[in-house]
């Protein structure tokens, strides 16, 4: 089956006034869709990987002919990357902010929950570049990582548990060049409780 581009848990006007609406549109119909749409025509070469996820793809690039690894490095991850974006946000009034487990696990890891977005803003703003801030789980540890372009952490074999697109296009119409003042808002649309599902499901 080809890949298909996700619905959004929410209308594309749901995170205002901090991810604007036309922004979302844009980045979910036009944006996620190249994606798709690249990575489907990519693969017709080798019907036969079409069976396969995409994190699977992404994490088995070694095992792909050649002709097609970067495109499903840059495409595939970039389908991979926005599907778990899309999940971590939510309307601010359901935000809320991590409980038990989740805060436990944060503070032990950065020690307070207050130095951990502090770090992970840090992470997001020295991405040079396009890319990504992520919070990731390796080997039991939380650790705070940023990659360049579409990458993933999954081809590394470390677990998303929250992401954050740094890529222009995932703000620029509303914030321009203040990365900041985006990254500031986000926070208020953090989907808090499916960040600690992430966590649950990476820990078992």
């Amino acid at each position: 089956m080809e890949h298909k581009l996700p619905d959004l848990p929410y209308p594309y006007n749901a995170l205002e006034p901090y991810i604007d609406t036309r922004t979302m549109e844009i980045h979910h119909s036009k944006h996620h869709q190249a994606y798709v749409t690249n990575l489907n025509a990519g693969l017709k070469k080798y019907p036969k990987l079409l069976k396969f996820d995409v994190d699977y793809l992404i994490t088995n690039i070694l095992k792909l002919p050649t002709d097609i690894r970067s495109l499903v490095r840059n495409n595939g991850g970039g389908h991979s990357n926005h599907s778990f974006f899309w999940d971590v946000m939510t309307p601010a009034k359901k935000s809320g902010k991590p409980q038990a487990k989740l805060l436990k696990e944060i503070e032990g890891s950065f020690g307070s929950f207050n130095l951990f977005k502090d770090k992970f803003t840090a992470a997001a703003l020295g991405r040079f570049g396009s890319g990504w801030a992520w919070l990731t789980l390796e080997n039991g540890n939380l650790t705070i990582e940023d990659t360049q372009n579409q990458d993933s952490p999954i081809s590394k074999g470390r677990v998303p548990i929250l992401g954050l697109d740094v890529w222009e296009h995932a703000y620029y119409l509303k914030y321009q060049n203040k990365r900041a003042d985006y990254i500031s808002a986000w926070w208020n649309v953090v989907n808090w409780a499916e960040v600690e599902k992430n966590l649950s499901k990476a820990l078992k």
